[in-house]
């Protein structure tokens, strides 16, 4: 059984998605701080 080249795109691609969701959190964590 040989590996799936488009299961390890879908992996890179899930794991970039979810790095720009926890950016946006983080942006959005300091700027309220910052106004604290």
């Amino acid at each position: 059984m040989k590996k799936d080249p488009s299961l390890k795109g879908t992996l890179i691609s899930v794991f970039v998605v979810g790095f720009i969701i926890v950016a946006m959190w983080v942006g959005v964590y300091a700027l309220y701080i910052a106004r604290l």
